[in-house]
């Protein structure tokens, strides 16, 4: 297992509502030359579901790390479909004669987290620990020992260096740091278990909070990673950066938390009674636009009505749709309550389901949702009845009708699933 001294190499950071220049960017990646001379390295990165500016590091990282023996970048995808080769590119932003020209020594990959022989195991987390991590929030359908598989390209470098973002996150509290690893180039069984034991706690148990069960999870796998790992957190303000902390996974993860919570958490002084949270097109899946109802969820007053907005819309999810129209949107105790009924959906769909639905009860044998969630894009009204979701007609509604009404309990969030709102004073 590798161990590593807590400690930043660099940070940066702008004041509130600004961003950090393309100079000041440098400069925090500075002590990152002539780091990795010689070695293979891998760079972690995320996918298009998440905002930063990520064509404008890849050329900057590339430039620092240019005295490495290989370079290779791969998407910390989870369970998200893989990219193809225009994705590829326009994700990092290259054009197809610089791929092929002066970034053709720079390696471009996906996560492979379905294919066993992509995977190597480098420990397991044994179920008491798991069970001592989970606290009061274990549950035996977290089952027992959870193997820590990951992509064998972490295993065949001689380091790890990710680079990703900060957000208020509903199944870890905050992204980032770790998370790249498990579940970003794991195997399922970190995926399900982290997932699941997220939704045991809730999202609004959850999201926000920095010290939880799953990220001691997380942070519990990555001891076993042998490979050392070096962390670029960036905390995102608007399209820019508004800091960047490099250092190792867990210092710097920590700082870039730090930030976030101030930086992506609005505070409001009531709960709404009827929200309406735009997805944006880079939420190209349900299973991602569903942010737009984690980072809500917390505002939203019993009873009330979400409405994810999202008329680009077409895919619950091209990996786990199958298993999603199966079962439904519904909250934890609907599935604890059935446990023979769903035991054999993954535990990561299981999790996802009860993120999109919100908290709820179980009473004689019927559920009560704390909220309605209602779906508005090209998802038809048939589907969204089978989903257990509301629809609306995403060409009947008009944004605008919902801006301004904060003082009736209404609100209009144009760009939801990365900020967070909260009411003061409550958990």
């Amino acid at each position: 297992m590798a161990t590593q001294t807590p400690t930043l190499l660099s940070q940066a950071q702008a004041p509130a509502g600004e961003v950090l220049s393309a100079e000041q960017i440098r400069q925090a990646l500075q002590p990152l030359r002539g780091r990795f001379a010689g070695q293979r390295l891998l760079v972690l990165i995320p996918d298009h579901t998440r905002t930063l500016p990520l064509p404008q590091l890849f050329r900057m990282l590339v430039d620092v790390l240019d005295d490495v023996k290989t370079l290779d970048f791969m998407v910390a995808l989870g369970t998200h479909p893989p990219l193809d080769e225009a994705q590829m590119l326009k994700l990092v932003g290259l054009s197809v004669e610089e791929r092929h020209t002066i970034f053709r020594h720079v390696g471009l990959h996906n996560h492979a987290w379905q294919d066993p022989d992509a995977l190597a195991t480098v420990g397991v987390v044994p179920q008491a620990k798991v069970r001592e991590i989970a606290g009061e929030r274990w549950h035996p359908t977290l089952g027992g020992d959870v193997q820590v598989r990951l992509n064998k390209a972490a295993l065949e470098a001689d380091h790890l260096l990710i680079l990703g973002p900060t957000f208020p996150h509903e199944v870890v509290g905050f992204s980032g740091g770790a998370k790249y690893l498990f579940p970003g180039i794991s195997g399922p069984e970190m995926i399900n278990v982290t997932h699941w034991l997220g939704a045991l706690a809730t999202v609004r148990g959850t999201i926000g909070l920095k010290d939880t069960p799953v990220r001691a999870l997380i942070h519990e796998a990555a001891r076993h990673v042998p490979t050392p790992i070096t962390l670029i957190a960036l905390v995102v303000q608007g399209s820019g950066l508004g800091g960047m902390f490099v250092g190792d996974h867990v210092s710097a993860w920590s700082a870039a938390a730090d930030l976030s919570s101030t930086r992506h958490i609005v505070w409001v002084d009531k709960p709404f009674k009827r929200i309406l949270s735009c997805a944006p097109p880079m939420y190209d899946e349900l299973w991602t636009a569903g942010k737009a109802m984690y980072k809500l969820d917390p505002a939203l007053a019993d009873g009330g009505e979400l409405i994810i907005y999202a008329p680009h819309l077409e895919t619950v999810s091209q990996v786990h749709g199958k298993y999603i129209y199966e079962i439904g949107y519904h909250t934890v105790p609907y599935f604890l309550n059935q446990w023979e009924r769903f035991k054999h959906v993954p535990l990561g769909v299981l999790a996802h389901s009860t993120h999109v639905r919100g908290s709820g009860t179980w009473v004689n044998g019927q559920e009560h949702p704390r909220v309605r969630v209602t779906l508005a894009s090209r998802i038809g009204p048939e589907d969204c009845k089978r989903l257990n979701l509301g629809y609306l007609d995403p060409d009947s509604l008009n944004p605008e009708d919902f801006a301004g009404r904060e003082e009736e309990g209404i609100l209009l969030v144009r760009k939801a699933g990365e900020t967070l709102y909260r009411v003061r004073g409550k958990s």
